[in-house]
């Protein structure tokens, strides 16, 4: 089962993916490869450097993430152009982690994406799971967490989509409104949920893998198919 995780900025969803990291489940996290994929050396790095110059490299030939983002925030064109080079090299890289799950004979993975529902992943996956709060409460930790002002907060809540919103795309959902303790005891639940999900036929798609393609194929088909109709339902 192959399970992706998002949420809203200061819902958890980090926190979240902290405790299923404890508790052994494998976690993809697309931020850490999105910082994977533009390190020295790298192809996608070097496409960068092609398209934007040598300006956006720091004296040891890193990224510098500050001078790109000065350039890609004034233009959009830049922004697609910047996004059209990392977010294949990205989604190429989160595949393999999917597939390197499974050569171990894992049960499940899970794939820790912030912006799953604003691209086409959210189709590709198993379950879309939510990590939730209530708008006022991301509003306030947004807040304490950045200690800034409610028209800031409330500007950058605004630049996303609402997170009540998004649970129209979500198959399940973690509510992070309390605190850590009902927190991990949520989690305890989910994960052992997942188990009793995946059951053992697991074991046969890892064994025979014609039959974990096919699998998976009729699983995604199935899927979107009841997606589709359940998000006419919701809009309607």
């Amino acid at each position: 089962l192959v399970i992706g995780l998002t949420g809203g900025i200061a819902t958890g969803k980090s926190t979240v993916s902290k405790l299923l990291k404890e508790r052994h489940v494998p976690v993809i996290d697309a931020d850490v490869i999105a910082r994977q994929v533009v390190e020295p050396g790298t192809s996608c790095l070097a496409k960068i450097v092609k398209n934007f110059g040598d300006g956006i490299l720091m004296s040891d030939g890193s990224l510098d993430r500050k001078a790109l983002g000065s350039i890609i925030f004034k233009d959009e064109q830049k922004r697609k152009q910047l996004n059209a080079i990392v977010h294949p090299a990205v989604r190429r890289a989160m595949f393999w982690g999917v597939i390197k799950c499974w050569l171990k004979g894992e049960r499940f993975c899970v794939l820790d994406v912030p912006l799953l529902i604003e691209g086409p992943l959210w189709k590709l996956v198993y379950k879309v799971v939510l990590v939730y709060c209530p708008p006022d409460i991301q509003l306030q930790r947004l807040m304490l967490r950045d200690n800034s002002s409610i028209e800031d907060a409330s500007s950058r809540l605004d630049s996303q989509i609402p997170i009540n919103d998004k649970l129209r795309y979500a198959d399940d959902r973690i509510d992070n409104s309390g605190g850590v303790e009902q927190l991990n005891a949520k989690i305890d639940a989910f994960v052992a949920g997942l188990r009793r999900e995946a059951g053992w036929s697991w074991v046969v798609s890892w064994l025979i893998p014609p039959y974990g393609i096919v699998s998976a194929a009729c699983i995604l088909a199935w899927r979107a198919l009841w997606r589709s109709h359940k998000l006419n339902d919701k809009s309607t």
